[in-house]
């Protein structure tokens, strides 16, 4: 570098947030995001105790369930509670390695899901197109051994550009125009021309959740025809209604990602800050919302035993009630 170049050692970073919200509504927006993770929390986890607790879910396909709540319960943990100080006490900033520690565990989580959501369409392909050897194929120690694995194939990825970052030059701008730090959002900050960089970002995007979209397709593709060559009545329909409510999920989290990341290259797909962190977080926490009030009430299992549980605290209030009228008299 030369002696002409002006380079500002960045030691912090400061979390924007929505850019033209007014202070006024930072009050009423910080509770929106505090009600919705504690939401997203206590309904996945109502999940993981249903695992825990149940032993008669505890098979190859709740496995993945299991895995599928504690990433929904573990990205908002990781990027809502600073979004929730930026709005409550205007405290939104990070430091430079605090930063980059939630940009890998950001990027963590939506490598991880991809891959949560292939493994469930595996699953799905083969207890429905080999249905005789899929006890055998698919045991509990195979799905957990496919669960771990995914778990930690998600860590490649984000830590390359991890790897990365550290080395690149700050021109002293340190606002992260978004909710949480991310790859696109700190990379905007590096001095120079950016347009590899957000190319490269893109690239690997595109790779970490479309390859996995692209074999999800392919086995519910070849789903439907076995469905359609072996099954009639009502086992079409359930089939279908399943394939309904993934597809809405798998929609939901890809779709918009594409057109987040894709906007910088499209003209025609102009979008203002505001938008764009709006789509992100919609596409960030939609899914983890929604997830466990389909599984719970989809699932038959799942309602069996909720209802078995309700009916044993009924049971069980009555009588403490009685107790406490027989002391009082």
């Amino acid at each position: 570098l030369s002696a002409d170049d002006n380079y500002t050692q960045v030691s912090a970073f400061v979390i924007v947030g929505f850019p033209s919200l007014q202070p006024e509504y930072f009050d009423i927006v910080g509770w929106f995001f505090f009600f919705l993770y504690v939401t997203i929390v206590l309904g996945n986890l109502l999940l993981v105790v249903v695992f825990a607790l149940e032993h008669s879910v505890q098979k190859p396909m709740y496995i993945i369930m299991l895995s599928l709540a504690l990433s929904d319960i573990g990205f908002p943990t990781v990027a809502l509670p600073k979004l929730i100080a930026r709005y409550w006490w205007n405290d939104g900033r990070l430091s430079f390695q605090t930063c980059l520690f939630q940009r890998h565990m950001i990027h963590y989580f939506g490598s991880l899901n991809s891959l949560i959501l292939l493994t469930m369409a595996l699953d799905r392909y083969f207890a429905i197109c080999f249905p005789l050897r899929y006890p055998t194929v698919m045991t509990n120690q195979t799905m957990t051994g496919l669960t771990v694995l995914t778990w930690v194939v998600a860590h490649i990825f984000p830590s390359v550009s991890s790897y990365h970052i550290p080395t690149m030059l700050f021109c002293g701008l340190n606002k992260i125009m978004n909710v949480f730090c991310d790859t696109r959002s700190v990379v905007a900050l590096v001095c120079g021309d950016i347009s590899r960089k957000h190319m490269q970002s893109f690239a690997t995007a595109l790779f970490i959740l479309y390859a996995p979209l692209s074999l999800i397709v392919i086995s519910y593709i070849a789903l439907i025809v076995t469905v359609l060559h072996v099954d009639s009545g009502k086992g079409l329909v359930k089939t279908f209604s399943t394939f309904a409510t993934q597809g809405c999920i798998i929609s939901i989290y890809y779709i918009p990602r594409f057109f987040v990341y894709a906007a910088p290259f499209f003209p025609s797909l102009t979008m203002t800050p505001d938008k764009r962190i709006a789509a992100t977080l919609f596409y960030s926490l939609f899914p983890p919302l929604i997830n466990p009030f389909i599984y719970c009430l989809r699932t038959k299992e799942i309602k069996q035993i909720l209802r078995r549980w309700i009916q044993k605290r009924k049971s069980i209030f009555p009588k403490s009630m009685t107790l406490v009228k027989i002391e009082e008299k």
